[in-house]
């Protein structure tokens, strides 16, 4: 076939490139050196370039030859003899570890300035026409957050909109929605738009000691969806880990036995919506999209039974006999969530509050709470896209790779 002549302009990609430094490897395929990718379109042509992200983690260990950066799968020690002192010492000071910069997840755009970004409270510029590694930013300079989602939303007027955790503020764990705006005003030109950064609104974590891991959250014209899901971060354990030799991946862990709650936040207020809505245990880590009608709430997900899907790309379960060997033991499920946010506060317990025609039910609990099981859409799909300019609409298709049992993509 041929590219459309009219297809015009840059198309920009990251990911994990360089797993091996010196003598040293990784121990997940997440961990792996940020490598940036450009295909750039022009006249029914496409020209490819890559390049590794600069960053100061990138730099650390090509310098010293050996992997000396922590990455969530991978704890390192910049000190050889690995002295048990030494790192009581460096680390105690402070409850959560400085994160990596090696942002090697997605591309933001804020602005006419493009972001490579990660889960963490770094991000670097990049120039996208040479993918050149400029200027870090430090979200908790401006913003009391130590990790944030590599999944940002775009609002109408060029706002960014992201979540992040606060896990630092004496104890008071919280997720922190917040918005960063496309420009500055005239008479602050020389200042960053991160300095106009603003908190929207503060949702609690349910458990101080243990907030919920997320990947992506989402949007409707109106109100932000974030699901709050038993799959959580031990910050003890991560607070500990360098001392005791294990990696930032293992303190997270699955609890099965407990609930999956639902947060929506109106845009206009800023507040929360008060009525506490839930679903059973499930993992997640992409949101496909989020629509209003009728008073409900619609939301689309890929969820997981279990946490599986990380584990099976560790290095060591890389190896040529993986498509085999490797089997997903949940597999990703497209569902469905109707939420009633407008309902007869008198109807009775145990009665089914979508009006919508759906399988989704939302059930009165007695405590005031609302019971949401989906309507199963379709299984075996992941890395959903939609057409943006349906974002918090309507919509109709969905883009995704074909994954079923194993993690390998089958089919698009």
């Amino acid at each position: 076939g041929q590219l459309p002549t009219w297809l015009q302009g840059i198309l920009l990609r990251n990911g994990p490139g360089m797993h091996t430094i010196g003598d040293t490897k990784y121990n997940h395929w997440f961990d792996g050196l940020a490598l940036l990718h450009s295909f750039t379109f022009k006249n029914g042509e496409v020209y490819y370039r890559s390049k590794y992200l600069r960053s100061d983690t990138y730099n650390y260990n090509i310098e010293a030859k050996r992997i000396v950066v922590s990455e969530f799968g991978t704890m390192a020690y910049p000190d050889p003899c690995k002295n048990i002192f030494a790192k009581a010492f460096s680390y105690l000071s402070h409850t959560i570890p400085e994160f990596t910069d090696n942002c090697l997840i997605n591309i933001m755009k804020t602005g006419d300035d493009f972001y490579a970004v990660s889960e963490t409270n770094f991000i670097r510029k990049i120039n996208p026409q040479t993918l050149e590694t400029l200027e870090k930013v430090d979200y908790s300079k401006y913003i009391a957050v130590n990790t944030a989602t590599s999944h940002p939303h775009y609002d109408s007027a060029g706002n960014v909109l992201n979540m992040g955790t606060s896990i630092a503020d004496k104890g008071k764990t919280k997720y922190l929605l917040f918005k960063i705006p496309p420009s500055v005003p005239e008479k602050e030109k020389k200042k960053s738009c991160f300095k106009h950064l603003e908190v929207i609104c503060s949702i609690p974590s349910r458990s101080l000691l243990h907030p919920s891991y997320y990947h992506s959250f989402g949007i409707t014209e109106n109100y932000i969806v974030f699901i709050e899901q038993p799959f959580r971060l031990d910050i003890v354990k991560m607070a500990t880990a360098y001392i005791r030799g294990v990696s930032w991946a293992s303190c997270l862990s699955y609890h099965k036995e407990d609930k999956t709650w639902f947060h929506f936040v109106d845009k206009k207020t800023k507040k929360e919506v008060s009525t506490k809505f839930y679903t059973d245990a499930m993992v997640l880590f992409h949101h496909i999209n989020a629509y209003e009608e009728d008073g409900h709430i619609i939301f689309d997900i890929i969820a997981y039974a279990d946490n599986s899907l990380y584990d099976m790309f560790y290095l060591k379960k890389l190896h040529k006999d993986f498509e085999e060997s490797s089997k997903l033991t949940s597999i990703p499920t497209c569902k469905r969530f109707v939420v009633p946010l407008q309902y007869d506060k008198a109807a009775e317990v145990g009665s089914n509050l979508v009006t919508l025609p759906s399988t989704a039910t939302a059930i009165k609990e007695k405590d005031g709470s609302i019971y949401c099981q989906p309507e199963i859409l379709c299984e075996g799909i992941e890395l959903p896209r939609i057409n943006y300019d349906y974002n918090g609409k309507k919509y109709k298709c969905i883009f995704a790779t074909e994954i079923r049992w194993g993690p390998v993509p089958a089919k698009v």
